[in-house]
C-alpha cells in the first residue's frame, strides 16, 4: 500500500528508478503516457526498431520536447541490457527477441519486466530461475491480465481460501479459430481503411480474436499460479460476473471444470452470438472455495454471492488498463524486490493448431496469422507429445503435409536449433519443469 510513497522518497533524494523500454508499440506507449506523472520513475532509454517512430509515440502521448531530448533512443534491444538502468521492460511481442533481451538484461544485473507474454510462455520458467539465482526480479507486467489474475490468486491464498478457478474474459466464438487477418476487422466493427488509419496491425488484433492470445495468457497464469490447464483445452464458457461461482466449479458439484485449481477463460458471447449479461470481456476473476463450514457461513452473513452449495464465491476486476498500470511492476521490482507475478513452474503451454490444410514446404506465419492458432494445453501433454509452441511457429517451413485442425509437433517443422527459443524450450522439455 506504500509503493507511491517509496517512489516519492526516491524522487526526493534525486535517485529515481531508471527504466529502459524495449518496444514502443501500443503497450509501451500507454506506459510512456503515464511515466512523466509518476514521481521517482524515469524512463531514460527507449528502444525500437524505428527510433523516429518511438519519438513520434512520445510526442503523441504528450511528452515535452525537453523530455524527448533528454531520453536516449536506440534501435538495438541488447543495448538496454548494458544501459545504466535498474529495470528493463521487454515489450516487443517477439518471442525470440524477448528471450534474448531478457537474458542479456539479467546477465547485466537488471530486473526484467516481461510484457512479452509470448516469450514468457515459451521459456519463462528458465528466465525466472536465472533471475532468482542472481538475486534479481523477473516479473509479469501489471496491467496485463495474467499479472492481475496472479494478484487475485495471491490475495485468495493469503486469506486462506482455496482457489477453485482463475482466469480472464474475452470475446469468443468457436468460429473465431479460423479467422485470418483478411477478415478480422469485420469482427471488430471496423473497415480495413479505418484500421489502417488508426495504425492497427491486423495480425496482432487477430491473435486476440482467434483464441491464441487467450491460450498464451492462460498458460502464463498456470505457470505463475500453480494452476492447471483443462486437459481438452480452454472451454470459453459463456459466463457473466454473476454466474462465475456457478459455472467455474467442478462438474461433480454442477459446474463445468474438471476439478478445483483450474485456469479458464470465459466468453462475453453466447454461442449463438448474443451478448452475455454483465460480461467480463475486459476483466479477470478468481473463484474462491471456503475450506470450512464457518467460512461458508461468513460468506452468507456478509452478503457475498455464492453458488448453491454456499462454498464457492467469486471476486473479479472488470477492467484492465494495460500499459497504464505497468509502472506498478517497474516500481515493485526496483523498490520492493518483488514481482507482480512470475513463472514458477511449467504447468501450461500454448501450441500451434492448423487453421487449414497445409503442404510440405509451406511456411508458418505464427500468432494471429493465416496458418495456425494457439491452443492452451497442459505442459505435461506438450512435453510428452513434443508439441510445437506457438512461439516457435513463425517463419518455419513444414516438413510434411498436415490436415486442418491438426496440433503440430516439433518434428513437423524445420527449426533453427541455434535459436534461443529452441534451445531454451528443449531445456524445459528434458526434463519438463513441474
Amino acid at each position: 500500500m506504500n509503493l507511491s510513497t517509496l517512489a516519492q522518497a526516491r524522487a526526493e533524494t534525486g535517485r529515481p528508478v531508471r527504466a529502459a523500454l524495449i518496444g514502443a508499440g501500443k503497450f509501451g506507449s500507454m506506459f510512456l503516457a503515464q511515466a512523466p506523472h509518476i514521481a521517482g520513475l524515469s524512463v531514460t532509454h527507449i528502444v525500437d526498431l524505428d527510433p523516429d517512430r518511438a519519438r513520434a509515440a512520445c510526442r503523441a502521448v504528450g511528452w515535452s520536447s525537453a523530455r524527448i531530448a533528454a531520453t536516449r533512443f536506440e534501435d538495438d534491444g541488447l543495448e538496454a541490457a548494458r544501459a545504466p538502468v535498474d529495470v528493463v521492460i521487454e515489450a516487443t511481442g517477439a518471442p525470440e527477441a524477448g528471450l534474448n533481451h531478457a537474458r542479456a538484461a539479467l546477465d547485466g544485473g537488471k530486473h526484467v519486466v516481461m510484457v512479452n507474454v509470448e516469450a514468457d510462455v515459451l521459456a519463462g520458467p528458465l528466465l525466472a530461475q536465472q533471475a532468482r539465482a542472481a538475486g534479481l526480479v523477473y516479473s509479469m507486467a501489471y496491467g496485463d491480465q495474467p499479472a492481475l489474475v496472479s494478484e487475485l490468486v495471491d490475495w485468495a491464498r493469503a486469506t486462506g481460501f482455496q482457489v477453485a478457478a482463475a482466469g480472464k474474459g474475452t470475446k469468443y466464438l468457436p468460429a473465431y479459430h479460423h479467422v485470418t487477418p483478411d477478415d478480422v476487422w469485420a469482427h471488430y466493427g471496423l473497415s480495413p481503411e479505418q484500421a489502417a488509419q488508426a495504425g492497427m496491425n491486423p495480425q496482432m488484433f487477430n491473435s486476440f480474436l482467434d483464441g491464441t492470445k487467450s491460450a498464451i495468457e492462460a498458460a502464463a497464469i498456470a505457470n505463475a499460479c500453480g494452476l492447471d490447464i483443462p486437459s481438452r483445452g480452454l472451454g470459453f464458457a459463456p459466463c457473466g460476473v454473476d454466474d462465475l461461482a456457478h459455472v467455474l466449479r467442478p462438474r461433480a458439484v454442477g459446474g463445468q471444470l474438471e476439478r478445483d485449481g483450474m485456469v479458464e477463460v470465459v466468453s462475453s458471447l453466447e454461442r449463438d452470438g448474443r451478448p452475455v449479461f454483465r460480461d467480463l470481456r475486459w476483466g479477470v476473476y478468481v473463484v474462491l472455495k471456503a475450506q470450512s463450514d464457518y467460512a461458508a457461513a461468513c460468506f452468507r452473513q456478509y452478503g457475498l454471492p455464492t453458488d448453491d452449495t454456499g462454498r464457492y464465491a467469486a471476486m473479479f476486476k472488470p477492467f484492465h488498463l494495460i500499459g497504464m498500470e505497468l509502472s506498478v511492476s517497474v516500481l515493485s521490482a526496483a523498490l520492493r524486490g518483488e514481482a507482480t507475478g512470475s513463472s514458477r513452474a511449467w504447468r501450461g503451454d500454448a501450441v500451434a493448431v492448423t487453421k487449414k490444410a497445409l503442404k510440405a514446404g509451406e511456411v508458418l506465419d505464427g500468432e494471429g496469422g493465416y496458418t495456425v492458432w494457439g491452443r492452451a494445453v497442459p505442459a505435461t501433454a506438450s512435453a510428452r507429445g513434443g508439441l510445437l509452441p506457438i512461439g516457435l511457429a513463425h517463419r518455419v517451413p513444414l516438413r510434411r503435409d498436415v490436415a486442418a485442425g491438426q496440433v503440430l509437433r516439433l518434428e513437423d517443422v524445420t527449426l533453427d536449433e541455434r535459436a534461443t527459443g529452441v534451445i531454451l524450450r528443449r531445456q524445459m522439455m528434458s526434463p519438463a519443469l513441474g
